[in-house]
Parts: structure tokens; C-alpha cells; sequence
């Protein structure tokens, strides 16, 4: 018993069934996690290092390339670049995609740890960071009042953020602004020299007396007790006693020598919002959890903190789930729009409400049940796998209505309602299996895809295939299982109908007359055409050509550009600049910009801000919201613009301007990036210059930097190791007193009122007011002795670079750019064209990376899976013909939809880019569909005794009407989606546009080239057939001739 018959026979079961995967469908919609992208394990490790009072040469020479040597043998990886800085290694592993990063990390780990011998002493311990989207906050926010700042800043560690951290599905909550307590212990130098005393002993003595140690355990009666010295430090008081002992016998205590003071620690960042001081709250999800539902329980959250702290003003800097709901909603709602129409087209087709009800609800059946296949495959609801149901919700239906068309010709014909739905199913069958199967095939080659797009894509593509298998099994199961119990045949269509139902009448007639006119008309250039059959050839590559040099018009970028609404403003001043140097320019920008009617809200920090790569002192950010895109008529791309020019003169700074556009290329960095390498520093530096002058020159970019950055003066203490060793002192003691002397050094630290707070030591005399003083810092040797930093050391003012950058172990200076007004491949190749003119030195070199080479990596893929897609689609064609010849017919309707495709693209200004791409190997299994039916058809006549003609004549019209709707179902389907309204619709509407080209022109040429095609290739058949008969002939004759 086939599948229809038994849907037939047992139609209580297919019920159930059905009621089973709506519930399960519905339970999975309800717990699948919302994000905006697929999740993407980034594959970088990050391997960093300090290296305390060394400069980029040193640090390049003693910790990068030891490190760079020895993770240069792990498995798989693809990259390795690094940056040496003052102080601070930061070497970068890149790996390809797919490969297990858990794993990965240990064998760094192991890598590290054998060389860690070879490092210097006083470098820090080598920490190895996998890099995690996850890490990034999904809600920030600030908090402003009319408070002193000090006690916003407490209610917001001890009261605000302990509430955030108990919500379900947060990782972690961090603070920045205010400011931090410590206790400064300011020591006289002059009396610490005179008791012979040094802040090195001075430390000791406090870390040592500051402690609370186990002692083991002591019986006392029948018990036995655990035994614990208590030493620790209660109050400020208690430090201010400490007895000192001197070395001469006496004792005095600290407060004797120093004054002892609670104070706050020197500011490493300062943050504001709209201009007034506030305190940041960043916000981090766990890993794997529901972005949308954990914002959405940190709003709650924030709402009852408003009635509990009303004198706080409380403002959601960033919600990261605001763009991914705002965008999710839209595509979900292209895609219900596109349902719509599709249902209205089947209407005016069908003309029937039970009929169109039957095939309608092929639709949300086959959507419930991608959800459930979606959850139990642990993918997320995100862009993806909507957009995969938005592009798939069109052709949802053909297979039903093919399977529900032949029925009702079975009802026609006089069948039971019965008979009908086994006959009418069991006849198109395989013909609806193929159809599904080549659809589905061209996304078999997407395995063979490597990287980022491989990723994301795969999840479009098992969306596809989930909704279209589902919609297959819907429509030989549900719908000839309804169409046995709904299907009403009306014998008579031209009864008058009362009331509202006029109007239908009305417009069904007028239907009638412009759809059999269309067919009359289809029919005289269907006989034109096969009058006419080179012409009509000739016809078809004229407009094929035509179409595709419409394809020179159309720009190229690696993924569409979307308006998130926010903009970021980086800031970077010479190294040593002050804090409040930094506070004051990002308060002039801020003054800059205030005008601008687009911005909704501005935060900023000046100071370091954390992050995988730190932030100095002397940087600082501004992050710019905008207002919804229906309340502002500027795109964030042209604000941004506006903000560059008005920064672009403020001297003293490098100041960055980045519209967030939602770009996927997240490996590459700017869209714009050239590498120069070669191994002198003054020489990369020449020519990078040359580089930045050369990308400023071309139309379309914006901002061109160097990573090389202008050398600075610093302050080089060398140390003369032969007067040192005299003295018994070592780099590391001399390094120390430095240190201790300048900044201060953490002696301890202090548990007062609930935070753990730093004891921080350092001498009264101002050292750092001059180098003479510098020089004059004392050393207090092994012996007792005194010694100055000038007795053992020079001190000298040089410069030098601020990082050195290498990659692949060879040093390298990155030019990077933005781009604005044009696509990336034009201005990608104005760039590479005058740098091939450019006269590079012997020994350096130069290559363009960032998007660019993702782009082209991703296309290069993509091309390749391109070429497989289409051999499938011809092996499964001609698997269902049994004919090697009639699939290569059919496939000839390709090339028509990929001119249709770059047509449209001309017409609406998009770029190529990777969705573009996927819709084009999309078109290869879709529009075979139509020629699919209609060679179908036209063998079937033949069979049935018509010749060739009239069998060419009577299938191609008969056959227009069910290629119409499957067309019809397919573009209205996506026509929301290619209209790209709204946040976020930017990246899925270059795919629908693509494909409704491409399958419009491929139709429209397909109803008339194909049947012309497929008789010229009968007639080569023919004659080929008749030379071969002859030629056995004349052999066989010449045989027995000779016999």
C-alpha cells in the first residue's frame, strides 16, 4: 500500500499525525533560543604576556618570537600574527573553521607551557585567551544623579549589580566609572633613609604581618580543633601602629615614618553619558542561552530597580536583542506577508475556498514542522533559518498544488472523491519527489564550503530542506487525505452568484479574459517560434547577453551593509598622555556632534576600558545611538560621515569613525586592509605613508590609518650590569625601585566595609618632576648601603615605535580603510591598480586582505559549489527522464535565470555579494522545476500518439497555467523579503531579489526556447539515429555482398 493510499484509507491517522507534529512544532517554536546569527565558534586564540618596563624591540625579541616559535607547530592552524608594545606581548592564533577550539586551547596551552622556561624572569605568566562572541555584553547600561559619583558608583557594585547577577542566564556584571578606594601609605624619605630603611623592606614587613595562616589541629578534650593565626589587618588604625623593627634594634611604627591615608587610586577611565558623569553596567550572557530572553529578563529587572532607587536615573545604553528582535520580527513577517500572497494567488487561480484552504495549509504544517526539525537539530531561530523559511515559504506549495491539480482533472474525468486522491497522487508522485529533490540538491555542494559562510549558510540551507521535505511529505499524505473528504467539483462555473460574491464574479471574469487572452498570445509566439527556430535562438542568447552585461553595472561586496543604529568614535592620543587630556577631547567631540538630529543618546569613556586587547590611558570611545530608522531620515553610514567631518581637524589625536552595519566579516577587520611586510621598521614606515597617501586618493574611502604609530620620545633607564653586579644589585631590584618610587607598589591589601582594598606603598619625594630626580632615586643594597638609579644606570630620552606588528613571524604594518559610497571590488581594484604601479623595495611585499580577501575566498567557495550544485541537479534530472539528452534540455534554462538575476541586481542597485550568491546556486534547482513540466508533458502527449508539434503546441499552453501559479507562489512569496524594509532586512534581500530575477526572465524564456530547443535536439536525434541505421546498413550489405 503506497503512502497516498494508506493517507486515504486512514485518514483519522493522518489526522492525529499531523495534530503531533503542530504540538511538537509549537512546544519547539516556544523553546528555541532567538539570536541574530547562527552561533560562531571564532577561530582565535590569543596568547598575551607582560613584560614589566621592556620595551617593543625587547619584547618582540624576548617573549613574541619564542612564542611565535613554538605555537607555530599546533595542528590546523591557519595564521599567527602578534604585537609587541611597551611592557606587553600579544601574539594571535588564527585556525580554520569546524575544527574543535576546546581541544585546540589545551594544545596551545601545552605549547606555551615549554617554552615558558625560556622567557625572561620577570615576564609574566603567558595567559592563552579563546576568543568568545559570547563575551561581548548584550545590555548595557548607565546610571546618572544628582548623588556624589562615589556613592552612585556603591549602590550600583553592592546594591544593582548583585540583582543582575542572580537573573537566570547571565554569565557576568561589570562596573566601570567612579572611582576606586585604596590605602596610600605616602612614606617620608627622609626619615626612612634616616632609620636606614627602604620601601622594599617596608613591603615585606607589611605582607608579612597581614595574614591569617592554619595551623593544623590540637585535641582538646574529646574534640579535636582546627588551630588558625590570626594576623590580619582590621582598620586602617592597625596599620597605622605597625611596628617597624630597624636594623639597629629599635622599633618604631609606619605611622612614625608615613602618613597613612584612605584615598582613591589615580582614574583609568572616566565614563559619561550625554555628558554628565555616570557609572557603566555591562551586562554578559552565558553561552548557548536565549539573547532575546535574557535581555528581555534584565529589562524586567531594571524596571522594578527604578521603583526601588527612584533618584537614579537609569538609561539602556546598548540592548543587543533590540536589533536581533527588530530584525527577526521582519523577516518573520516577509515571510507571513509572503504566505499571504502566495494564498491570494492560489485564490484567484483555483477559485475555490476548499481547494485553496487544501493547499494553504501545506504552508503552516510544513513551517510547525521545520521548527520541531530546527529544535531537535539544535539550531537557533535566527536570521538564517528565517530567512530560509521566508525564501522557501513560496514553494511550500507546488508540491501541492501539482498533486492537488492532477486530482481535481481525475475529479473531472468522473472519479470518486476517493479513487481521485490515490490515482491523481500516485500518478505525479515522482515527478513531485524529483522536483523537492532538485531543489534540495544544490545545497548538497555546501559541505564542500569552507569558513565563515560555510557556517552561517548551512543553517539556511537545512531550513530549506527541512520546509521542503516537510511541504512533500504534506502533500502526499494531508492533502490527498483532505482532497478525499473537501474536494467539491463545481459543474457549473458560471452560475450567477448573489450579494458580496459579485464582486468575485467580477473579478474572476475579468481574470478570465486577460488570462485567455495571455494564453492565445502564448500560443501564436509558441507557433512563431517554432516557425522560426533560429531566430528564436538567436532571440534568446541576444537577450541572455543583454541581460548579462548588466552584470559590469552591478558592484561586489562580501555581505550587505545594515543600519544597526549605533556609531562607534575611537580616540588615541600619544602615549603618556593624561587621563584628563583625554576626557577633555572626548568632551570637545561630544560638543562637536550635539547638533546632529539623528542621535538619541551618547556614552563615552576616556581611560582604559578592558577587552581582550586592553585600552591605554591615553585612548577613549564614544558610542553614538540613533534613533529608530523611522524617526530619522539619515542612514547611520551618512551620520557617521558627518561626524568624520566634523573631527576631521582636531590636531593632537587619531580619531576613528565606525557606523556598525552588522558586516559578517568579523576575521578580516576593516573592509580595506593592506599588509606590508619586510623587516625594517624605518623602511615599512616609508612606505606605509606612500600606502595611506595612495587609499586617500581613491574615491569611496574613509580614514585610512597605519598600525605603524608615530614614534614617540620615552624615558630608557640602561642599566650598567657591570656597576650593578658590583653593588650586588640585579636588573629585576633595579626595575623594582623604579617602579615602587614612580607609581607605587601593592604591598597588601585591606578587607574594609566588604571590598578588599590595595595597600599601596611609595616614597613622598617627587621623582618623576625631572630626570636629574629620576637619577637620584635610591637602591638600598644587600649590605646596607645606599645607591642611585645615576650610579648604575643612564639615563636617556630615545624614540622608538609604540608596537611592532608581525605576522606569520615577519614583521608587517597593516593599512587599513573604511569605504562609503561605493561597493567594495571597485574600490578594492582602484586601490590594487595604483599599487601595482607603486615601486615596492627588494625584500618587502604587500597583500590585500581584511573583506576583500574574504570576499574573495568565500566567492571562489561558493563558485566551486556553484558548478557541483548544477551537475547534481543534471544527475537527478536524468535519473527521473531515464534520458541523458532531455535533462540537458531542461538545464538550458539555467543560464537565463543567472541573467535574470544580475538583471536584477542592475535594476534595484545591489551589490553581489554572498546571500546574492546563494540565491544564484539557489535558481539552479528552482527553475528546472518549469521545464521540468512542461518536457514532462509534452513526452507524456507523444506517448499518447500526437505528434511532435502538436504535442508542443497543446503542452506548452495547458501547462502555463500551473507554471504560472508555482512562479506566481514563489515570487510573491519572496517579493517582501526583496523589498528590504526595516532593521535588518538589508542582509536577506539581495537573496530574494536575485532569485525573483532570475526565475521571472527564466520563465518567460523557458515557455517558448525550451519546447524549441527540445525539437531541435529531436531532430539531431533523428538525424543521428539515421546516419548510425545507415551506416549498419551498408556494413550488414557489404557482408553479405561478400558472402
Amino acid at each position: 500500500m503506497n503512502l497516498s493510499k494508506l493517507s486515504v484509507k486512514k485518514p483519522v491517522t493522518v489526522m492525529m499525525l499531523t495534530l503531533i507534529i503542530i504540538i511538537l512544532g509549537a512546544v519547539s517554536l516556544q523553546r528555541l533560543p532567538i539570536d541574530l546569527l547562527p552561533n560562531i565558534e571564532i577561530p582565535i586564540i590569543i596568547v598575551s604576556t607582560s613584560y614589566s618596563g621592556a620595551g617593543p624591540q625587547e619584547v618582540e625579541n624576548l617573549i613574541t618570537r619564542p612564542i611565535e616559535g613554538a605555537i607555530g607547530t599546533v595542528s590546523n592552524i591557519k595564521n599567527i600574527t602578534s604585537m609587541s608594545s611597551e611592557g606587553n606581548s600579544v601574539v594571535i592564533a588564527e585556525f580554520d573553521f569546524g575544527i574543535d577550539m576546546d581541544f585546540t586551547s589545551l594544545e596551545m596551552r601545552e605549547k606555551v607551557d615549554m617554552v615558558k622556561g625560556m622567557l625572561p624572569e620577570d615576564a609574566g605568566d603567558p595567559m592563552v585567551i579563546k576568543i568568545d562572541p559570547n563575551a561581548q555584553a548584550i545590555v548595557q547600561l548607565s546610571l546618572t544623579s544628582t548623588m556624589e559619583l562615589s556613592k552612585l558608583q556603591a549602590i550600583a557594585e553592592d546594591s544593582i549589580q548583585p540583582r543582575f547577577e542572580r537573573l537566570e542566564g547571565i554569565a557576568s556584571v561589570s562596573t566601570t566609572g567612579g572611582y576606586t578606594n585604596q590605602i596610600e601609605i605616602l612614606v617620608n624619605e627622609q626619615k626612612m633613609r634616616g632609620y636606614g630603611l627602604s620601601l622594599d623592606y617596608l613591603s615585606q614587613i607589611l605582607a608579612s604581618e597581614n595574614l591569617n595562616m592554619p595551623g593544623g589541629q590540637v585535641q582538646n578534650g574529646n574534640q579535636k580543633l582546627t588551630i588558625k593565626t590570626v594576623g590580619e589587618f582590621k582598620s586602617v588604625d592597625e596599620i597605622r601602629a605597625l611596628p617597624i623593627p630597624l636594623q639597629t634594634g629599635g622599633v618604631v611604627t609606619l605611622s612614625d615614618i608615613a602618613d597613612v591615608q584612605l584615598n582613591y587610586k589615580d582614574t583609568t577611565s572616566i565614563v559619561k553619558t550625554n555628558g554628565r558623569d555616570s557609572i557603566n553596567i555591562s551586562i554578559q550572557k552565558q553561552s548557548g542561552t536565549n539573547t532575546v530572553a535574557v535581555a528581555e529578563s534584565v529589562t524586567k529587572e531594571l524596571e522594578n530597580l527604578k521603583k526601588d532607587f527612584p533618584n537614579i536615573n537609569f538609561e539602556v545604553v546598548m540592548d543587543q536583542s533590540e536589533y536581533i528582535r527588530f530584525s527577526i520580527d521582519n523577516v518573520a513577517n516577509s515571510a507571513i506577508q509572503g504566505g499571504i500572497l502566495a494564498i491570494l494567488i492560489l485564490f484567484l487561480f483555483l477559485r475555490n475556498l476548499r481547494t485553496t484552504f487544501i493547499i494553504g495549509v501545506s504552508i503552516p504544517v510544513s513551517i510547525i514542522a521545520t521548527f520541531a526539525l530546527l529544535y531537535f537539530s539544535k539550531i537557533t531561530l535566527n536570521m538564517m533559518t528565517l530567512g530560509g523559511l521566508a525564501l522557501g515559504i513560496g514553494m511550500l506549495v507546488d508540491n501541492s498544488i501539482v498533486v492537488l491539480e492532477n486530482i481535481f482533472r481525475f475529479r473531472e474525468e468522473g472519479h470518486s472523491r476517493e479513487d481521485a486522491a490515490i490515482e491523481g497522487t500516485g500518478e505525479v508522485s515522482m515527478a513531485v519527489v524529483a522536483s523537492t529533490l532538485t531543489t534540495i540538491a544544490v545545497f548538497i555542494p555546501i559541505v564542500f564550503v569552507e569558513g565563515m559562510t560555510a557556517i552561517i549558510f548551512k543553517e539556511l540551507a537545512l531550513t530549506i530542506t527541512f520546509s521542503l521535505v516537510a511541504s512533500l511529505v504534506i502533500a502526499l499524505t494531508v492533502v490527498p487525505m483532505m482532497a478525499s473528504k473537501l474536494l467539491k467539483v463545481d459543474r457549473n462555473k458560471n452560475k450567477e452568484r448573489k450579494g458580496i460574491l459579485k464582486i468575485f464574479s467580477f473579478i474572476y471574469a475579468g481574470f478570465d479574459k486577460f488570462f485567455n487572452g495571455m494564453e492565445s498570445v502564448y500560443k501564436k509566439i509558441l507557433n512563431w517560434a517554432l516557425n522560426h527556430r533560429k531566430s528564436t535562438v538567436f532571440i534568446a542568447i541576444a537577450v541572455f547577453i543583454a541581460s548579462m552585461v548588466s552584470l559590469s553595472t552591478v558592484g561586489s561586496e562580501f555581505f550587505p551593509q545594515s543600519d544597526q543604529g549605533q556609531i562607534s568614535i575611537s580616540i588615541s592620543m600619544p602615549d603618556g598622555a593624561e587621563i584628563e587630556d583625554v576626557a577633555k577631547l572626548v568632551s570637545d567631540i561630544e560638543g562637536k556632534i550635539e547638533g546632529i538630529q539623528e542621535i538619541k543618546s551618547v556614552f563615552s569613556r576616556a581611560g582604559s576600558g578592558g577587552g581582550y586587547l586592553g585600552g591605554g590611558s591615553n585612548s577613549g570611545s564614544i558610542t553614538v545611538m540613533l534613533k529608530s530608522l523611522s524617526e530619522r531620515e539619515r542612514g547611520s553610514l551618512e551620520v557617521a560621515d558627518e561626524i568624520r567631518n566634523l573631527v576631521k581637524d582636531i590636531p593632537g589625536a587619531k580619531i576613528g569613525v565606525t557606523a556598525a552595519t552588522g558586516s559578517m566579516g568579523m576575521m578580516g577587520g576593516s573592509p580595506i586592509s593592506i599588509s606590508i611586510k619586510g623587516d625594517d621598521l624605518e623602511e615599512l614606515k616609508r612606505i606605509s605613508d606612500d600606502f595611506e597617501n595612495i587609499i586617500r586618493s581613491v574615491e569611496g574611502t574613509r580614514e585610512p590609518s597605519s598600525s605603524l604609530d608615530r614614534e614617540v620620545p620615552e624615558v630608557q633607564i640602561k642599566i650598567d650590569r657591570r656597576a650593578a653586579t658590583q653593588y650586588g644589585l640585579t636588573a629585576s631590584q633595579i626595575a623594582s625601585a623604579v617602579r615602587g618610587n614612580i607609581t607605587g607598589r601593592t604591598a597588601t591589601t585591606l578587607k574594609y566595609d566588604g571590598d578588599e582594598l590595595d595597600v599601596v606603598i611609595k616614597s613622598d619625594n617627587l621623582y618623576n618632576e625631572s630626570l636629574s630626580n629620576l637619577k637620584q632615586i635610591i637602591i638600598q643594597t644587600a649590605s646596607g648601603a645606599s645607591v642611585t638609579i645615576g650610579q648604575v644606570a643612564e639615563v636617556t630620552i630615545e624614540k622608538g615605535p609604540i608596537t611592532i606588528n608581525r605576522d606569520n613571524q615577519v614583521r608587517v604594518v597593516t593599512v587599513s580603510s573604511q569605504i562609503m559610497g561605493r561597493d567594495l571590488l571597485s574600490v578594492t581594484n582602484d586601490i590594487n591598480q595604483k599599487l601595482m604601479e607603486y615601486n615596492m623595495p627588494d625584500g618587502y611585499i604587500f597583500e590585500i586582505g581584511g573583506e576583500s580577501q574574504q570576499q574573495q575566498e568565500a566567492f571562489a567557495d561558493l563558485g566551486m559549489a556553484l558548478v557541483l550544485a548544477l551537475i547534481i541537479v543534471y544527475m537527478v534530472i536524468a535519473s527521473q527522464f531515464e534520458s541523458l539528452l532531455n535533462p540537458f534540455i531542461i538545464m538550458l534554462s539555467v543560464p537565463f535565470s543567472f541573467s535574470g538575476g544580475a538583471l536584477a541586481l542592475a535594476l534595484t542597485r545591489r551589490s553581489l555579494s554572498v546571500p546574492a550568491f546563494i540565491g544564484v546556486i539557489m535558481l539552479a534547482g528552482i527553475v528546472v522545476n518549469n521545464a521540468i513540466v512542461l518536457i514532462d508533458y509534452i513526452i507524456t502527449r507523444r506517448k499518447r500518439g500526437e505528434d511532435r508539434r502538436t504535442a508542443v503546441i497543446n503542452a506548452g499552453p495547458i501547462r502555463l497555467r500551473p507554471i504560472l501559479m508555482t512562479t506566481l507562489t514563489t515570487i510573491l512569496g519572496l517579493m517582501p523579503m526583496a523589498l528590504g524594509i526595516g532593521e535588518g532586512a538589508e542582509t536577506m534581500a539581495p537573496m530574494g531579489t536575485v532569485v525573483i530575477g532570475g526565475l521571472t526572465l527564466s520563465t518567460l524564456l523557458t515557455l517558448v526556447f525550451i519546447p524549441v530547443t527540445y525539437t531541435l535536439f529531436d531532430d539531431l536525434s533523428v538525424f543521428l539515429k539515421t546516419k548510425l541505421f545507415k551506416r549498419k546498413n551498408t556494413v550488414a550489405g557489404d557482408i553479405t555482398a561478400e558472402m
